[in-house]
């Protein structure tokens, strides 16, 4: 044992001997190489006997030495920098293969959600768990959308093609109406209103802009709020709902909105189901009750309004109400909703629908088409502090809103003294600017102004708003370099008509047009 011990030390200790030596002359001859003393020691033992030429010889070699010694280090600062590198590549490839396998894992449970996601749309049109188990998640009990009110699940005879609309009709069956608040004027609607949303909402608006937007109501079923961004308008109806009891619906507009069906929904051919919007099931629902329903198309104008809003627009000008009415699908089905018929329904009448509207670069101008059918309302400050005592919201009855609308209709006609000025201002305007007022207009004005004056405003102010919106508004797809000097000539036609101290608003806007240019 001790032969082959004695073997393998010595065989070995010769390869360890060579390797250390190995590295040890790799070690010794960089030392070497970078031994600068021994170069001056050099250079000092022969530097006795140079001459002039010697020297300069001599001076060249040590600089071509010491610049090989350079291009060494530099050669292996190359290469550790090199390393590091691939180093570097190394691990980040290994930390993205890493993100990858996560990534995948991640798609296998979105998959899985996505699963039972489609599991429970199944289950919504109609689908009996029996039929759906295959897409539903093992384990999991997943609750009957279909289930009624009264515990009996609806079959696909029951639910037909309208899901949302039948589930209206169940929940109304046995509905009661509440009792309103009927007593309360228009200028204690408004002010009730600003005290609430200041000391509820903290929202703090001028009563001019309160006064404004329930008078509108009065005169037309689409109001457009418009202004710079962060000044309150969504906040505004949305507010009114929470106000009135009856939570105002949102429809966020989207720039792919191109026709009615993002306000109405449309029938799928393949699944033989419709898919309701929430606007239509709120539209539907409305029909049922006595309320104030209002629905706010937010950002309106990201998308184009006459597109989308254009068969509501035809709709609501119909000189009937019983000739609102919108066509959701081409026949009837026997179990098609109670107010659905042969594919027809009637629009609601106590629904109003307010668009807010910013005016950039991201979004389309709003056309004439749709400013003569709504009634704009400019909210361009933010609202001012103030104290409000602590106001409960109410219960607002639609049919008690409209007869408080045609009692100041007829308290607070508008004079025919201010009709015949108005008159004589409509063809001013059209001789020195080729534009008219038109029936429509002058017919809102007739609707809006006694409403206005009837929620504590004055008369000369009304016509003053309705003069500035629907009239002097259309001034800015005119050319105004060319009736820039027109503009002083309107503007003293107002003040000799209705005096120097009244219709600020329009004379402010029309010199503000004439500083444009």
């Amino acid at each position: 044992m001790e032969v082959i011990g004695a073997f393998i030390s010595d065989f070995v200790s010769v390869f360890v001997d060579g390797l250390v030596t190995f590295f040890k002359g790799i070690f010794m001859g960089i030392v070497g190489m970078f031994n600068f003393p021994a170069y001056f020691k050099v250079f000092g033992k022969h530097s006795d006997g140079f001459g002039a030429g010697h020297w300069i010889l001599a001076i060249l070699v040590a600089i071509v030495t010491f610049a090989l010694l350079a291009a060494i280090v530099f050669m292996i600062y190359l290469l550790i920098r090199k390393y590091i590198r691939f180093r570097e590549s190394l691990v980040t490839r290994e930390e993205l293969l890493e993100e990858m396998g996560n990534l995948n894992r991640e798609i296998v449970k979105l998959t899985k959600e996505k699963e039972r996601i489609l599991a429970m749309k199944v289950s919504q049109l109609g689908l009996r768990p029996d039929e759906s188990n295959e897409i539903e998640p093992e384990g999991e009990k997943k609750e009957d959308e279909n289930d009624a009110l009264d515990g009996k699940v609806l079959t696909d005879e029951d639910i037909g093609r309208f899901y949302k609309l039948k589930m209206v009709d169940k929940a109304y069956e046995n509905y009661t109406p509440p009792v309103y608040n009927k007593d309360i004027t228009l200028p204690e609607l408004c002010d009730m209103f600003r005290n609430f949303a200041c000391s509820r909402m903290g929202l703090f608006y001028e009563i001019k802009t309160i006064r404004l937007f329930i008078a509108s109501f009065a005169s037309t079923r689409l109001l457009i709020l418009q202004g710079i961004s962060g000044t309150g308008k969504t906040s505004l109806p949305y507010a009114f709902g929470k106000f009135i009891q009856n939570d105002t619906t949102i429809a966020s507009v989207q720039p792919s909105w191109r026709d009615r069906t993002e306000i109405f929904g449309y029938f799928n051919e393949f699944t033989k189901r419709f898919n309701e919007t929430e606007v239509l099931k709120k539209m539907y629902e409305a029909k049922y009750t006595d309320d104030v329903y209002l629905t706010i198309l937010d950002e309106m104008n990201i998308a184009r309004v006459e597109y989308y809003f254009a068969e509501l627009l035809s709709i609501l000008e119909m000189p009937t109400r019983d000739e609102w009415v919108v066509d959701l699908v081409p026949s009837a089905w026997p179990t098609d909703p109670k107010m659905v018929v042969e594919g027809r329904m009637t629009l609601p009448q106590n629904m109003w629908y307010i668009g807010t509207a910013n005016n950039d670069d991201s979004t389309f101008a709003i056309t004439d088409k749709v400013y003569d059918r709504a009634m704009p309302i400019d909210i361009n400050t933010k609202g001012k502090y103030f104290e409000a005592p602590y106001t409960d919201h109410l219960t607002l009855s639609f049919s008690d809103l409209e007869s408080k609308f045609d009692k100041a209709k007829e308290e607070f006609k508008v004079s025919q003294e201010s009709l015949d000025k108005i008159a004589a201002l409509d063809d001013y305007v059209i001789e020195h600017f080729r534009l008219a007022f038109g029936n429509r207009i002058v017919k809102q004005l007739k609707d809006f102004v006694p409403a206005y004056v009837g929620c504590g405003g004055t008369e000369i102010d009304g016509l003053d708003y309705v003069l500035k919106q629907k009239v002097f508004r259309k001034f800015e797809s005119l050319n105004l370099s060319f009736i820039r000097d027109e503009i002083d000539g309107l503007i003293s036609y107002m003040d000799k008509m209705f005096g120097k101290q009244n219709m600020q608003e329009s004379k402010e806007y029309l010199l503000r047009l004439k500083k444009l240019f």
